[in-house]
């Protein structure tokens, strides 16, 4: 069997560098990156905050999501440039299609990151490492800013490794690698270890990965449910999920909402997270398709995106079914800190629902009885406008959620 080899590339610093390769590009004659610049937007549209900070700015302490304004006190002569979307967009393109002729099989996670499946590349390229420091180079010399490269034998391993250290970096995060270089880390710096976790992890006398890893799986998961498993694997740098590029027209359903202010409460997001799931799963209704997986997506307040997903038993297009895999998520992951933006994605998308057969009829037939419930339900908030008509159970389901 082949030994898995995962890349993570991450462009660092994406939104400041991709406007200075711009300004530089149209007859600019300064490098924002080497002075005290910021990218930030207009206040009236809840966007006069610091959205990015150059390596100088943030000598003089200049925080991600501090208004422009508390940034201007600390540092008078820091410049501001507004954010370029379009061009943004435009880059993580140029970017992705360059990467994409090292691996036939890459997955794209953000605007400014993916992975690449290079298991077996290295009978193409004799040495991957080496490999990984090549084309960090060539996207410095090609495109004018840099990126970091993890390197691990699965995405979970790849990531922790992308951000060990930066900018412009190689780091490597293999399964003879774990003890040395993954546990000493504080047990927060686990990917999707949210800070209400780490504070039960603490409260457990859990501080560092490799305090986890040595952990009881059993109290883990009395603990955490289903997360604990996660939270145990990913300890060890087990995670087994593939890289896989979505392509086609039923890659994925997604809705996301840029909240009216910052939501820290629970109940309220979960309300939002509710529309949503009811968004969603009517268009797969709509589209005759099922889903496999189960995403949820935070953006806080400081502009930093953290998301997580689910594999579903079966694949589903029930509102109810899919809605408490949502809230699971949700109290699972959420960091307890400031939202600005939420959104629900599904994905894995079917047309065949794949369904086992089950020795409780019962549940078959009321399942079947609540499909033909939504059926009639979307006509007729299709004719009359969106969520006229909800079912009560949803509705249950929902109360009962936001009450624990």
């Amino acid at each position: 069997m082949k030994e898995r080899i995962v890349f993570h590339i991450d462009v660092n610093n994406a939104f400041l560098s991709w406007t200075a390769v711009y300004l530089l590009e149209n007859g600019y004659k300064k490098d924002i990156r080497e002075i005290p610049s910021i990218i930030g937007g207009d206040e009236k549209t809840r966007r006069g905050i610091v959205l990015a900070k150059s390596p100088v700015a943030k000598k003089y302490k200049i925080q991600t999501a501090e208004t422009i304004y508390q940034a201007k006190q600390k540092c008078p002569t820091l410049e501001i440039y507004p954010p370029n979307y379009k061009w943004y967009r435009k880059k993580s393109s140029e970017l992705m299609e360059f990467l994409s002729q090292y691996s036939p099989n890459q997955e794209q996670l953000s605007i400014d990151e993916c992975f690449l499946d290079m298991t077996g590349m290295n009978y193409i390229y004799k040495d991957l490492e080496k490999l990984a420091h090549e084309i960090k180079d060539e996207v410095k010399k090609r495109f004018g800013y840099t990126i970091n490269i993890g390197i691990g034998n699965n995405k979970l391993c790849a990531k922790m490794a992308s951000d060990f250290e930066k900018p412009d970096k190689v780091h490597t995060l293999l399964k003879d690698e774990i003890v040395t270089k993954l546990w000493p880390l504080d047990v927060g710096d686990l990917y999707m270890c949210g800070k209400k976790t780490k504070e039960r992890l603490n409260q457990m006398k859990i501080y560092t990965i490799g305090d986890l890893a040595k952990k009881d799986l059993k109290i883990l998961e009395k603990e955490f449910k289903s997360h604990g498993k996660y939270l145990y694997e990913a300890s060890r740098g087990k995670d087994y999920s593939v890289v896989k590029e979505q392509t086609g027209k039923n890659q994925s359903i997604s809705t996301t909402e840029t909240l009216p202010h910052d939501y820290t409460n629970s109940e309220k997001l979960k309300e939002v997270l509710l529309k949503q799931t009811e968004m969603v799963t009517r268009e797969l209704r709509r589209k005759e398709l099922f889903a496999k997986t189960v995403g949820v997506i935070f953006k806080n307040s400081h502009f930093i995106n953290y998301s997580a997903q689910e594999t579903l038993e079966q694949a589903s297009n029930n509102t109810k079914e899919i809605l408490n895999k949502v809230y699971q998520i949700f109290d699972e992951n959420y960091k307890d800190d400031e939202i600005r933006l939420i959104g629900v994605r599904l994905s894995n998308l079917t047309e065949k629902k794949q369904e086992q057969i089950s020795l409780f009829d019962n549940e078959q037939k009321e399942e079947k009885k609540d499909n033909t419930l939504q059926e009639t339900m979307d006509k007729i908030n299709t004719k009359f406008g969106k969520s006229i008509v909800k079912p009560a159970s949803l509705k249950l389901v929902g109360e009962r959620k936001l009450k624990k």
